[in-house]
């Protein structure tokens, strides 16, 4: 069983000099060789400014302090890191729960394509947040100010077109949004590459599901509980051939009563690695990387990687300026290579 590190970065400055500290962290970092091979080595930039100019234009100045930060020009970096006209990648599996007083999920993949960042940020031009970077400036998953949550999960490629990856759409959703009205909104609107589910819960106790498909995007709403997992449920003609392993974990999580679990009951069942959430079939790019959960009421995060110790803290408290104390979280993968 060997040991992986996830760094912390707590960011208060402008979005570009916090870029730059992004770029910083990643330089010399194997993330940065992977993106490499599986991205594009140009994209159209003009094309990509646009989009994120309309939703989220304080990206455009996090990617450019992120260039800085690695000695690259804009464009260069904008392949590697926008998470604009991405190639197909490996598929992903993750599930989540979302109740009216907590959101929690499982990120499933391989660590080969792992940021091994988890970054708050604040910079006044947009909600803080809290979450697990994906491709740099994306975010598998997280929550912001205002605790709206939200996570990807992967359902297909389906007519997978040129367009905006789920990790940079949550990371709008984040920086921009205060509901999961306002989420809804956005993610109607957005471009999308592929078939994902985008699961999203906010402090007012509302929760939903969007199906998004490069062609159409459909809400689902719950009232006291929804699972979230790697299958549509409306837009069924995008779904993989085989979606039973998806069905399972849809079915354990609603076994659960989910209405009478606290935040740190559902986020110890995720984390469990006997739990029927936790897999370890890393080399099918099907593993346990990360949990993460938040509680509504008082504003935490509970966060842990595979195996390894929990990090709990309060989200509003390091918003009004309390630094955490943790700089790395660690975690334990069985029969992988250090």
């Amino acid at each position: 069983m060997s040991e992986y590190h996830v760094r912390i970065l707590q960011l208060r400055e402008d979005a570009r000099a916090n870029g730059y500290t992004l770029g910083r962290s990643l330089q010399g970092h194997s993330i940065v060789q992977a993106f490499e091979a599986m991205t594009k080595p140009e994209i159209d930039t003009d094309r990509m400014r646009g989009i994120y100019r309309t939703f989220a234009p304080v990206l455009l100045e996090e990617l450019g302090g992120l260039a800085e930060g690695l000695n690259l020009p804009f464009g260069r970096a904008a392949a590697l890191f926008s998470g604009y006209d991405v190639p197909k990648i490996a598929a992903m599996g993750c599930s989540a729960l979302m109740t009216r007083g907590f959101y929690a999920r499982n990120y499933d993949f391989a660590p080969e394509f792992y940021d091994g960042l988890f970054t708050l940020s604040q910079t006044g031009q947009g909600y803080a947040t809290a979450g697990y970077n994906l491709q740099g400036i994306g975010r598998h998953d997280g929550v912001n100010e205002k605790g709206l949550a939200a996570g990807l999960h992967f359902v297909s490629f389906e007519g997978y077109r040129t367009g905006v990856s789920p990790w940079i759409s949550v990371r709008m959703v984040l920086e921009s949004c205060a509901t999961v009205e306002e989420a809804a909104d956005m993610l109607r609107s957005i471009p999308h590459a592929a078939c994902y589910n985008f699961s999203i819960g906010d402090a007012h106790g509302s929760m939903a599901v969007a199906e998004a498909s490069p062609d159409q995007v459909l809400i689902r709403t719950g009232e006291e509980a929804m699972a979230c997992v790697n299958h549509y449920e409306r837009l069924t003609g995008h779904n993989r051939p085989s979606i039973e392993h998806s069905l399972r974990r849809k079915r354990y999580i609603e076994s659960l009563d989910p209405e009478r679990l606290t935040a740190a009951e559902g986020f110890d069942i995720f984390k469990n690695r006997q739990s029927p959430l936790f897999f370890t079939d890393y080399d099918q790019l099907f593993g346990t990387l990360h949990t993460f959960a938040y509680s509504y009421e008082d504003g935490v995060v509970l966060t842990s990687l595979a195996q390894g110790p929990a990090l709990e803290f309060s989200f509003r408290e390091w918003v009004q300026g309390k630094d955490i104390e943790a700089r790395e979280l660690t975690g334990h993968i069985d029969g992988q290579e250090a």
